[in-house]
């Protein structure tokens, strides 16, 4: 069953992730997008991509059901090498616009891949939350530079810590996202946007894209190689296994 819908309007490709409940990621749904998006760049008639999801929930991060069924043979790392980290770099690297359409709650791994959009445009009852800890993980995604290149170290380090929600009114102060639009008009809004770039200069978009990421985002992919080593080790904690004991029991975490 696919849990990305695609479809091209004109010069947009909208992507639209579709995993009731919550659209987590499991390893089908990232083997999706990532599919996706290398189609979208090599396909000369996609000028903008908008990534959003169905529902009023962006995205609560990896399905742990499934990182549960992995067992303790688990490797974090390879995980990461094969999903998240190659899913980054990619939308950092399509020399398109992505805009990200965040429709609601956004957490730990889905907030990643907003992240690595170029354009974060969110509803005015979506909330960040960047959810690793409350697991016992570490920030991984691309969580760990993009996060304190958006907000700064102080404010990232203090909502991994408390992981607490930050709000739509709040991101967008802190240049989280670049806008908030009342949730019924929210889909419109970025349709109409995405489609007033498209008829830009794509290969100066494409330059620029480039540009910035030498410039802003040098250390990225070696950033998402050390989260992977940083996540094999959280994940072999004993406060890992209570994070996700605690998450599927439905009870506060008991770290020790």
């Amino acid at each position: 069953m696919p849990y990305l819908k695609s479809e091209l309007n004109g010069r947009v490709l909208h992507l639209t992730i579709d995993r009731p409940k919550a659209n987590a990621f499991n390893l089908e749904l990232v083997a999706e997008l990532q599919a996706a998006f290398k189609q979208a760049t090599r396909d000369s008639q996609v000028k903008v991509v908008v990534l959003t999801a169905a529902g009023r929930v962006f995205g609560a991060g990896q399905d742990i059901e499934e990182i549960k069924a992995g067992g303790e043979d688990l490797s974090f790392r390879e995980h990461l090498l094969r999903t998240y980290n190659p899913l980054v770099l990619q939308i950092r690297t399509i020399e398109k616009p992505v805009i990200a359409a965040v429709n609601g709650p956004c957490a730990g791994a889905s907030l990643g891949i907003a992240l690595a959009c170029d354009i974060r445009i969110a509803a005015d009852f979506a909330r960040f939350v960047v959810g690793f800890s409350g697991i016992g993980l570490a920030p991984d995604s691309g969580v760990s530079l993009l996060l304190p290149a958006l907000i700064g170290l102080g404010r990232a380090l203090e909502f991994t810590f408390s992981n607490q929600p930050i709000s739509a009114e709040k991101a967008l102060a802190w240049g989280l996202v670049n806008r908030v639009i009342p949730a019924d008009q929210l889909m419109e809004h970025v349709n109409a946007f995405a489609e007033e770039l498209s008829h830009g200069a794509a290969g100066a978009f494409g330059l620029a894209k480039r540009a910035y990421n030498h410039a802003a985002l040098p250390q990225l992919q070696d950033a998402l190689d050390y989260e992977s080593y940083i996540q094999e080790i959280a994940g072999k904690l004993p406060d890992h296994q209570e994070g996700i004991s605690a998450f599927l029991e439905k009870r506060p975490a008991k770290f020790n």
